[in-house]
């Protein structure tokens, strides 16, 4: 069952990453992509994907990360801060400072903004919300949007800039 596709009614799709225990009391360490995460689930509680529902998965998945993979190689940090270090320096004297490279802390900002635009498409795509309860939602992501405008200078593009609410009162 390891590598399996299955279900959980209360988590969504997930793979098989390894199992536990004997028959009734059997549990699988389940990897659930749309929440990043692995929990260990009663296999009672799983259902397998059929061969149709597995391979359609696997296709949107892989097109999912072609275009990631795609749209990331395109967005580039400025040429002055590569290589440089993000260095967070606590109020206290005692304490010891925290650095982080420029690269890896823009990797983290372009992950967010790609998370908060396929969260933008599977709310534009929900058959169960109205159109005002989409709108209401899409509110939030743009003010999400706008609060990362503050990481715009690390951008080389500025097409690629974040862009929040503008007018709003």
């Amino acid at each position: 069952m390891k590598g399996d596709l299955v279900r959980s009614q209360r988590l969504g799709i997930g793979r098989v990453e390894e199992t536990s225990g004997f028959g009734e009391g059997q549990r699988c360490a389940v990897y659930f992509a749309r929440s990043d995460r692995v929990a260990s689930v009663p296999k009672g509680d799983l259902e397998s994907l059929s061969g149709a529902e597995a391979a359609a998965y696997e296709l949107v998945r892989l097109a999912a990360r072609e275009l990631r993979e795609e749209e990331s190689s395109k967005i580039k940090l400025h040429e002055r801060w590569r290589g440089g270090e993000l260095v967070f320096k606590p109020g206290s004297a005692e304490l010891a400072s925290k650095s982080v490279p420029v690269d890896a802390f823009f990797h983290k900002i372009v992950m967010v903004r790609d998370r908060l635009r396929l969260l933008e498409q599977q709310i534009n795509a929900h058959k169960g919300l109205l159109d005002d309860e989409k709108v209401d939602l899409q509110q939030y992501i743009t003010r999400a949007y706008g609060s990362l405008t503050t990481f715009n200078f690390l951008f080389g593009d500025k097409a690629d800039w974040f862009v929040g609410q503008k007018g709003e009162k």
